[in-house]
Parts: structure tokens; sequence; C-alpha cells
């Protein structure tokens, strides 16, 4: 009978230590394989639908420009010399004297009159009298911008005509040309008439011209500087 009983007793104790281990488990989350709750993601770690919401940035939001980066055509003009050269044809050409200036410089103004933007280039080919060999040699002056003339828009070019006690010669037109970076012959001349207040021009022995500018205060600035 003891040894019957003591049996009976371990096995009721075996008993209670299956039901406390079952009823433990049932209470405490994670403590069994079957029912293992999800564990929460670390913070900082960015999930699949995190890319997609707004404000955060893309794989590709790093590699796209910004809206400031500036283009080849820069503030709405064409600067970068894809411009066709200016030809005859594409101008309509004005000439003029400043105010108190007694006729020592002429300022020629070309205007694009075609639906296109060109470019001038360099300086105009400004002959006078029959020798279309040897155009005007520039002044030492730079233009500050490129000068490419949308439909409409305007270019100035100084030439310095004579200086005071030189002896000069009169003329009542002259050739003009025009550089072209595409063309190793440059365009022939073609015999411009003076227009306006120009009725004719007195010429001494070096007269220069300056570059092309779209600034007419900087064509004025060095053809009156030169000597």
């Amino acid at each position: 009978m003891r040894a019957a009983r003591q049996s009976w007793k371990t096995y009721a104790l075996g008993a209670a230590a299956v039901a406390a281990l079952l009823s433990s488990t049932a209470c405490q989350p994670g403590g069994s394989t079957i029912d293992v709750p999800v564990n929460p993601k670390p913070s900082g770690t960015p999930s699949a639908t995190d890319s997609a919401k707004p404000g955060t940035p893309s794989a590709t939001g790093s590699a796209k420009p910004s809206t400031g980066t500036p283009t080849a055509t820069g503030s709405g003009s064409v600067s970068d010399g894809t411009a066709k050269a200016c030809a005859d044809p594409d101008l309509s050409i004005g000439t003029s004297y400043w105010p108190r200036d007694s006729g020592q410089h002429m300022l020629i103004t070309a205007t694009n009159v075609t639906d296109k933007p060109c470019t001038l280039y360099h300086y105009p080919f400004v002959y006078f009298g029959q020798d279309n060999d040897s155009p005007l040699g520039p002044m030492e002056s730079k233009p500050t911008a490129v000068a490419t003339l949308g439909p409409k828009e305007k270019a100035y070019a100084g030439v310095k005509l004579f200086l005071g006690g030189e002896k000069t010669t009169t003329y009542t037109s002259f050739g003009l040309g025009y550089h072209d970076p595409n063309n190793n012959n440059d365009g022939s001349p073609v015999d411009v008439s003076l227009s306006g207040e120009v009725d004719f021009v007195t010429v001494g022995p070096n007269p220069s011209v300056t570059f092309w500018n779209r600034d007419r205060s900087e064509v004025e600035k060095y053809v009156f500087k030169a000597r």
C-alpha cells in the first residue's frame, strides 16, 4: 500500500507540474513556438513602403538635376554659339554719329530682321574705298557677351574715323562683311549706304572698329578711348 500511495503522489505531482507548465506557456508571449508574437521593427529601419511616403527621398531622387541648373540658353536668349552666323540678308544696317562728336566716330547698328536667331562674330569687316582686301583692324576691345541676336534684336559696333589734324578722305558709303567661323572664305563685303544724319564720312589714315556688342555703352566706352 505504501508503495502504491507513493507512486500515485509521484503521478499527481507530475500532472500538476505539466498543468502549471501549460498555464505558464499560455500566459507568457513568446513561450511557445506555435504562438510567437511578431516582433516590432527596430526604429529607423526602412520598410518597403517607407520609400513611397511623401517627402522621403527615393533612390533616383538624388540624381535629378535641380531646377536652378543653368541651361545652354541662359536667361532666355541663345548664347552658346549654336545659332548660325549672321549674313547680309539677315540684317538691317543703320549708321549714325554720336551727339557732340564732330563726326570723328560712327556707330553701326545691326538689327536682325528674320524670325530666327543669328550670331555676329568678332568685329565687322569694314572697308572704305575700293580696297576690299584690307578691312579695318579691330580696336583693343572685347565684347561683354556673345552677340547672338533674336528676332528684332540689335548689336552695335563703333568706328573711329579720324583724329584731329589728320589728312582725310570723304566717302558716302562703305563696304561691310561678316565673320563666319564655319567658312574659311568669309562673305564678300556688301556696299552699305550711309543712313539718317550721316550724309558722308571723313576718314583718316588709321581708322579702326570695335567688336560687335549687344551693349551700346560698352561700344561707346571703347570707341572714345581709342587713339
